[in-house]
């Protein structure tokens, strides 16, 4: 069994509990919680023995083999490196890190104590996106990549009402992009690489964090276009478009419903049947990684998450999004 413990007690954590439940060598070892009553409730709903309300004891604990981190953005690479300083094994939810420094660091520091890391970035494991990889030489040459996630935030009313709430507070290196643009990005690095060139547009919200936005990325032979928002919902599909044919993608977080557009006018259902849970997926990989003692994910590859940290990154400069984070990181 893999002992784990978690990091953030919100509703992504409870995602990740019920569905790393049905994965075989899973254990839920610990809870950290900055407050004993909210951690011993946590831990009571999920029948964890241990609760933690510091990262020391966490990262010491000889009763835990790896660690889920599902803090603010801006909390991933300190604690991921405490963690990992201290043998720990980290499975760090999306975006891995702040900026592109920081998650250099946490790459440093997983090889230099010979641990795993891992982004959490589920796209990329669950059997539709297999079959996209598989499927993909059907459509001839790719010339450009559509995708778009714009989900209304259930919090934006109370932070329209004069609320003042983490998830639209650029202390924590949030907004759109760093919290739903991700998950178009890292499938597109996923799939076809690090592009040539970056462009981006957003609008900005007053706590100064983006709400919304697009980028266009220019490739050698193809572009694509991603489109994010927090502020207003989208119900139109994904698209990788090729000189053959269409891959519509019914959603990128994760893919469910696939179909093949081919050009001369005939189409091909190539969807298959997923776990409700799709977080399973990620943590499959994780704990068979852990159980063979492999440092790193063919899948969700340490390049991969640097050169979407890149993008991320290059996008917010030109966007004149700023965090904390990386004025601490150039000082």
């Amino acid at each position: 069994m893999i002992r784990f413990a978690v990091i953030g007690t919100n509703w992504i954590t409870e995602n990740f509990i019920k569905a790393a439940r049905k994965v075989e060598g899973f254990e839920l070892t610990a809870v950290y919680s900055r407050t004993k009553e909210r951690g011993q409730l946590f831990a009571d709903q999920y029948n964890a023995p241990f609760v933690y309300t510091s990262l020391e004891e966490v990262a010491t604990s000889s009763e835990v083999d790896a660690v889920y981190i599902a803090s603010p953005n801006s909390h991933h690479a300190n604690q991921a490196i405490l963690m990992m300083n201290n043998g720990k094994h980290v499975l760090c939810e999306k975006p891995l890190a702040s900026n592109t420094a920081e998650v250099e660091r946490m790459i440093t520091c997983a090889k230099e104590n010979d641990v795993l890391l891992m982004e959490a970035l589920k796209t990329t494991f669950v059997p539709n996106f297999n079959e996209i990889k598989k499927h993909i030489k059907k459509i001839g040459t790719v010339r450009r990549y559509v995708s778009s996630y714009c989900q209304y935030s259930s919090r934006y009313d109370r932070y329209k009402a004069g609320e003042q709430l983490n998830t639209f507070d650029p202390q924590f290196s949030n907004g759109a992009l760093m919290d739903l643009g991700v998950y178009c990005v890292y499938p597109l690095v996923a799939l076809f690489g690090e592009p040539k060139q970056v462009l981006g547009q957003s609008y900005m919200l007053e706590s100064g964090v983006d709400g919304e936005g697009s980028l266009l990325l220019k490739y050698d032979q193809m572009e694509a276009v991603i489109m994010y928002s927090k502020i207003s919902n989208s119900y139109l599909p994904s698209e990788i478009q090729g000189e053959e044919g269409s891959i519509l993608i019914d959603h990128m977080n994760p893919p469910k419903g696939l179909k093949i557009q081919y050009r001369n006018g005939t189409s091909e259902q190539i969807s298959l049947p997923q776990d409700e849970h799709s977080m399973l997926y990620e943590i499959e990989e994780f704990i068979s990684l852990v159980k063979n003692n492999e440092k790193e994910s063919n899948i969700n590859t340490y390049e991969n998450s640097l050169i979407t940290a890149r993008i991320l990154e290059e996008a917010r400069m030109k966007m004149n999004i700023v965090y904390p984070a990386d004025r601490a990181n150039k000082d």
